[in-house]
């Protein structure tokens, strides 16, 4: 654990000139605030004010003022910038002036879960694989959707030719404390994965909004615009963050029971069905851009049916081989736009749910979900997720699960936008109905 006076004489040494006081907007943006070395001690002390009612989703003018609480077992220099004046980052919580969080502070709202969690007894480990592409960029710097490169799963060069971007990603990562497990070529042209070890659930958040920023940092030194959007190319794979969960208990794993169907315990099938039972609701957090749904659909391997399965990857939730302390939980929708410390908090609370009220979930769906017709997925009672960002706001609205999950807060100011997001997609023209309706009518 760092403490305030390990940042300053680290900062010292390392001569670095620069901090960036970074935090998320509600939508998983990250902001920050650049402060010289002179300030770095008052930052500390949670003294450095900033407005928010210039940022989407916080405040109102009239309660504008907000203050910046950095964590100092954020602090890392980073590693691309010159060594003379270098530039640091601390990760902060947001707090009203009265020295109470902020209730719409992400990071805050995903604390106030993990506590939950915590006075169950429950310390929640999570393991996310992102996936993201890589595009050129135009003569003016702008990026376009052409790929490097036409590999696929685990190719190399010469036809991955990202793989140069990619290995500088996985050093600069490496130097800001990132154990690096994997990384290699996707799928789609273009489309990459880099999976880093799992942790505690705060210290993951704070890893994925960092990763975000690392690959499109290094991408853009290399001429490349890296991208998180779920479906940017049509008629290939989309993007996903499928994201391995498991609870430790008093040092053990609590899903793990070597006597247990499956070797699963009471407490694991209580969480899947938890998650299972939200699934819908959640996924307007999971999942919040209208580009989203684009990815979840049949044959391109995303997860559009609510079930669970130990053997294939067509279900929502898979139950990965291993098992002992390496037991977990794999839920499959997630998608790298979200905001991470909200897509990881209604996950969680999803699952204590399943836990507090003993849910017990359906039976697993074993076979390929995608070659089911519709009559036989009704048969098995398999729901599909929402086809729509429309529809997953309007299940998130009713559930009371997810909205104490994210905060009076929160909940209405993400269901406010992105209702406005959705019209503003609705009533626009779009290249599709151009080439399909303008000579025919």
């Amino acid at each position: 654990m760092f403490t305030e006076e390990d940042v300053l004489k680290e900062a010292r040494e390392k001569g670095v000139k620069f901090i960036r006081l970074q935090f998320t907007d509600i939508f998983g943006v990250l902001k920050n605030v650049a402060i010289t070395i002179e300030q770095l001690e008052k930052a500390l002390h949670g003294e450095l004010m900033f407005d928010g009612s210039s940022i989407e989703g916080f405040a109102r003018i009239e309660e504008s003022d907000m203050y910046l609480h950095p964590d100092p077992n954020t602090f890392v220099v980073f590693p691309w910038r010159p060594t003379d004046g270098s530039v640091a980052r601390l990760i902060c919580d947001v707090y009203n002036p009265d020295g109470t969080p902020f209730q719409g502070c992400p990071r805050s709202t995903l604390k106030r879960v993990i506590s939950e969690a915590q006075d169950m007894g429950y310390i929640w480990n999570v393991g996310p694989e992102l996936e993201f592409f890589l595009f050129q960029t135009d003569s003016e710097g702008r990026p376009t959707t052409i790929t490097q490169d036409k590999a696929g799963y685990f190719d190399l060069t010469p036809v991955d030719l990202g793989e140069d971007a990619r290995r500088d990603m996985v050093l600069a990562l490496e130097k800001m404390g990132f154990e690096i497990e994997a990384s290699h070529h996707e799928v789609a042209p273009g489309q990459h994965e880099i999976d880093f070890k799992y942790s505690d659930a705060l210290d993951i958040a704070d890893k994925i909004a960092t990763f975000r920023f690392v690959v499109r940092t290094i991408a853009q030194r290399h001429g490349l615009h890296a991208t998180f959007m779920p479906k940017p190319i049509y008629g290939i794979a989309g993007s996903g963050m499928h994201t391995n969960q498991s609870l430790f208990k008093a040092g053990r794993n609590a899903f793990y029971d070597s006597e247990g169907d499956m070797q699963l315990s009471k407490v694991a099938f209580q969480y899947i069905a938890g998650l299972l039972k939200h699934a819908r609701s959640f996924a307007a957090i999971t999942n919040p851009t209208i580009n989203s749904y684009k990815r979840l659909v049949a044959g391109y391997e995303a997860p559009c049916y609510i079930a669970w399965s130990g053997r294939n990857r067509s279900p929502l939730i898979r139950i990965p081989a291993k098992r002992g302390s390496s037991t977990r939980v794999e839920l499959r929708s997630p998608d790298p736009s979200s905001n991470p410390y909200l897509a990881l908090a209604v996950q969680l609370k999803a699952g204590l749910d399943g836990i507090k009220n003993q849910l017990t979930p359906p039976v697993p769906v074993d076979l390929n979900i995608y070659e089911m017709s519709a009559e036989e997925r009704k048969i098995q009672g398999i729901q599909s997720l929402p086809e729509s960002l429309l529809e997953a706001i309007n299940e998130l609205s009713h559930d009371e699960i997810i909205r104490e999950a994210l905060g009076p807060h929160i909940f209405s100011r993400f269901i406010e936008t992105k209702k406005n997001e959705w019209h503003r997609y609705n009533v626009a023209v779009h290249p599709w109905e151009i080439d399909e309706y303008l000579q025919m009518y």
